[in-house]
């Protein structure tokens, strides 16, 4: 005996039989990868840049917070300029660049290597695995007492705190784009008759390259952090010093230039990096502004 049921149309199970299909109205505010007028991306950009300069400048002009704890605009702008043309402040934004460059030099040399050689191969993973994901917990402020015990105070020691801070999210991140290539694309180069080497070189490192330059874009900021524990070991130049000097004496509108001239160089980075990779890397299917 056959068993029939119904379905009442209040049923939250029941569906009439002629529905209608419905389709996403099209929008351009909240389109999901589907492109972006490159007009209003420049106005929500700069909207996010004013809103905060607005606020700071209507909070300071007004006298809410005492010029010690939030000086003016002007102030700032003021305290930059007699910085540039008489604490030579360009010196000091050479020699911070110099630094960062060549701690994060050091760990992109270091770091993505050891990342591409830990998501491609079972046994690296097994042997850098432990000692990345533990390290790379551990603040780098910890070391500075050693790194001053094996190098000194010099030039090598601002370096390796910021190779430090950095080489091991390197290497983590690219070991994870690695692992997120598709097996099925490894196994169609064997079926091909592709090597191991021509895997590695012809598949996994063109397949990745898009995310390392990525993965450097992001970490380069962490440099910029490193920079500032970095330049607390006897450093005589730097905006890592003048940030901490500008402290000791309260100097609090020298600050903000100081972190502002950081962010204007970060911006610039971030934006070469960008078109570095649009360029180097046309295939990738990203979405870049």
């Amino acid at each position: 005996m056959a068993h029939s049921s119904t379905i009442e149309p209040g049923s939250p199970h029941f569906a009439p039989l002629s529905s209608e299909k419905r389709y996403l109205k099209p929008s351009v505010f909240w389109s999901i990868r589907q492109g972006f007028p490159r007009s209003l991306s420049l106005a929500l950009g700069t909207l996010a840049l004013l809103i905060p300069f607005l606020i700071w400048a209507g909070v300071s002009y007004a006298g809410l917070v005492p010029p010690m704890f939030l000086p003016t605009p002007t102030a700032v702008l003021q305290a930059g300029w007699t910085m540039l043309t008489e604490n030579n402040l360009l010196l000091d934004i050479a020699v911070s660049t110099a630094r960062v460059a060549g701690g994060f030099l050091l760990a992109a040399l270091i770091g993505v290597p050891i990342g591409w050689a830990m998501g491609t191969f079972h046994s690296m993973d097994s042997l850098f695995a432990p000692i990345v994901g533990t390290v790379r917990y551990m603040p780098v402020t910890a070391f500075v007492p050693l790194i001053v015990i094996w190098v000194g105070l010099g030039e090598a020691s601002k370096i390796l705190i910021i190779l430090l801070g950095v080489v091991f999210y390197n290497a983590i991140m690219v070991a994870d784009a690695v692992k997120f290539i598709p097996n099925e694309m490894i196994n169609v180069a064997y079926t091909l008759g592709a090597t191991r080497r021509d895997v590695f070189f012809q598949v996994i490192l063109p397949a990745t390259f898009p995310s390392v330059l990525d993965t450097l874009r992001v970490n380069i900021s962490g440099a910029w952090t490193f920079l500032v524990i970095a330049e607390l070991l006897a450093a005589q130049s730097g905006l890592g010093f003048r940030i901490l000097q500008a402290q000791r004496f309260l100097q609090t509108d020298k600050v903000l230039f100081c972190i502002a001239v950081i962010g204007v160089i970060g911006l610039i980075i971030d934006v070469g990096l960008k078109r570095l990779s649009a360029k180097l890397t046309p295939w990738a299917d990203q979405i870049r502004s």
